[in-house]
């Protein structure tokens, strides 16, 4: 059953094209990476031996153009694929294309993946296997009348789920039957457009439950193990934020009953590779089956942390046709490990997913810090693709000493040009809640709303650095003589914080020194003590500290503390006007596809109405109306692909 390969080729991009890669040189393989026109400059093109590029940037004309990526095969003389996660890892037809291209497909058998990669047929194949799942509904009949009649038979609270697809895409919590009808259809829309299929299930939902997965692992002579459980509770719109091994919720004898039910579920199918089978384990210690992902898992780094192996180099080890190197008795779990997904958005916008350059890049290093990113200096984030731009990933003995070294980590980290994630998954990682190990999927809507994630605005000494960096670096220094007859001058600034502006007063004392006024009276004196490169050591009221700084596209993009901003200077800008608030312009938050457009001139709306839907980054998101009034033009068509802030719908000015 021996089968051997020589050139593999990635269909994935990014951050685990990178992995790949690193993994398969190791083996003495040589890699292809493939590239849609929008990520020619990815470092995961620079790390391959070769790269074709496959189509331009949308996914349907490039990562899931199956007939683009065999071809992209046949031409790079490539005779293993390797399909990484996401894109079409969980397709059965493309499986089935590789094999009978005459090539190996590195990930498990076509019927596995079907026979899993369908919420509902998955749900009624391990019932029948005896392994405990959530009471619901996964039928045929897919209109409305049944779904509801169902519903009502469940009871409330429900989850709406898209039977084909995960990822938090096509699923919708529903307290009340009466907001059923939209649920299903903004569930069944986002499924489709996703997924390709707009097949829903229903489940009895399960309040506050933690979300445990288990790694599963099946070789082609009938061996199944598990190697440990993987807490992923810490999500933001049942999407994973934090993952974690081993789970801080359970203890050896519940790790054995959900390990055992795992294999059982693996066996079920005959599975063969590397796996995840996913469960939600509720308050009383009862879990029931979620779903099975019939591919390598973006949190598989923290299994590799407490056993020691590599997960990739045991998938090519079963493509190979090699026994599992292991048996269960022999897995060993060492310490503990955390992950966190870095996201390219922005928390005080309600986590919207942002694209933009990336001005600079530091991962963060020190004992038991990893980092898999696919990032490179000046590199595009597109908004074609996922906002997850890298993952961070802290070991240590205990979950205390991981979770301290990730918070480090965390802290050194420094992206700059774009909104993301760090600060929050910072103050997340140090939360009295998450180092207590009790969060669960409720962690971060019950301690980081709204009001907090705003509150991690600049502050009064961030503001205060960036006022001295752009006055020590700006035109002003002209006429920065220093001195009038009754002491410094005191210079205007106002800085531009997104949709805010600043107004600070700026005193030079000194080169490089600077007393800095502040809204609300605020006072700081800020000295420039040097840098390197990007990096700036500073006084702060005497208090010295480093920050990093980078001006690009205009910009000021600082970095302090463990939290960046971007600031513009506005103090020779036109006045905002009253009206440039949007009250009356519905515009694209990011860029993205017009996917619907739900009103016409003439028609009235009502503030919080939806008038469009754009997608972008994988993510259907709705467009409201900020105020009542009545639609004067629409400025986009459907299908069209707009910039960030661009006129979607206008509503005619108000008459008094």
């Amino acid at each position: 059953m021996h089968t051997s390969f020589q050139k593999i080729l990635i269909a994935n991009r990014g951050e685990i094209a990178c992995r790949v890669i690193r993994t398969a040189r190791a083996q003495g393989y040589r890699t292809v990476a493939v590239y849609s026109e929008a990520d020619a400059g990815a470092l995961h093109v620079q790390q391959a031996d070769e790269a074709l590029c496959i189509g331009p940037a949308p996914v349907r004309e490039s990562y899931l153009n199956i007939d683009a990526l065999l071809r992209a095969a046949a031409k790079s003389g490539a005779d293993a694929i390797h399909p990484g996660y996401g894109f079409l890892s969980e397709n059965a037809e493309f499986a089935r294309a590789v094999q009978a291209a005459g090539l190996i497909f590195i990930g498990p058998d076509p019927q596995s993946i079907e026979q899993m990669g369908n919420k509902a047929a998955a749900k009624r194949l391990m019932i029948q296997a005896g392994v405990p799942c959530v009471p619901g509904y996964q039928g045929s009949d897919q209109s409305d009348r049944t779904l509801l009649a169902q519903a009502r038979e469940i009871g409330v609270p429900i989850m709406v789920k898209a039977a084909a697809g995960g990822g938090g895409r096509g699923m919708r919590l529903v307290h009340d039957l009466a907001e059923l009808p939209e649920a299903l259809a903004r569930a069944r829309s986002e499924a489709a457009n996703a997924f390709g299929s707009d097949e829903l299930i229903l489940e009895r939902a399960v309040i506050e439950p933690r979300h445990v997965e288990v790694q599963v692992f099946g070789d082609r002579y009938g061996h199944i193990i598990h190697l440990g459980e993987r807490d992923c509770s810490v999500q933001r719109r049942h999407q994973k934020v934090f993952e974690e091994a081993p789970s801080p919720a359970v203890d050896a004898a519940l790790r054995e009953r959900m390990g055992t039910a795992a294999v059982a579920a693996a066996r079920a199918v005959g599975y063969v590779g590397a796996g995840t089978v996913e469960f939600l384990l509720d308050r009383e210690g009862r879990f029931y089956f979620l779903e099975m992902n019939t591919r390598l898992q973006v949190e598989h780094p923290v299994t590799e942390c407490i056993t020691g192996l590599d997960l990739v180099a045991w998938q090519l080890a079963v493509a190979r046709g090699e026994p599992l190197p292991l048996a269960q008795d022999e897995v060993r779990l060492t310490g503990h490990a955390i992950e966190v997904r870095l996201y390219a958005e922005d928390p005080a916008s309600d986590f919207l997913p942002q694209s933009g350059e990336v001005a600079l890049w530091q991962p963060p290093s020190g004992t038991g810090v990893r980092v898999d990113h696919g990032l490179a200096q000046g590199q595009a984030i597109s908004p074609f693709y996922d906002p997850m731009i890298a993952k961070i990933i802290a070991h240590g003995a205990t979950r205390d000493e991981a979770r301290r070294r990730l918070v480090g980590a965390l802290r050194s980290t420094c992206v700059l040009g774009l909104p993301t994630n760090l600060g929050f998954l910072a103050d997340a990682a140090a939360h009295p809640e998450f180092a207590g190990g009790q969060a669960t999927t409720a962690f971060i809507g019950r301690n980081f709303g709204p009001e907090r994630l705003r509150a991690a605005n600049a502050d009064s000494r961030t503001l205060a650095v960036a006022a001295a960096l752009w006055f020590d670096a700006s035109a002003y220094r002209g006429a920065q003589s220093g001195f009038r007859s009754n002491g410094p001058a005191r210079w205007p600034l106002i800085l531009g914080v997104g949709d805010d502006r600043a107004a600070t007063h700026v005193r030079m004392l000194g080169a490089g020194r600077f007393s800095v006024e502040c809204p609300r009276g605020a006072m700081h004196e800020i000295a420039l003590l040097g840098r390197d490169a990007e990096a700036h050591l500073l006084a702060i009221d005497g208090l010295h500290t480093k920050a990093a700084a980078v001006f690009a596209g205009g910009r000021l993009h600082l970095a302090l503390a463990g939290h960046a901003h971007s600031f513009d200077d506005l103090t020779y800008a036109p006045p905002k006007r009253a009206d440039d608030a949007g009250e009356s312009n519905v515009l694209a938050p990011m860029n993205g596809r017009l996917l619907a457009l739900l009103v016409s001139p003439g028609d009235q709306v009502v503030k919080g109405q939806r008038v469009a839907v754009l997608e972008a980054m994988k993510m259907e998101h709705q467009l409201l109306a900020r105020r009542d009034g009545v639609v004067e033009r629409v400025g986009a068509a459907v299908g069209e692909q707009l910039a960030t802030r661009a006129l979607v719908v206008k509503l005619a000015e108000s008459i008094d």
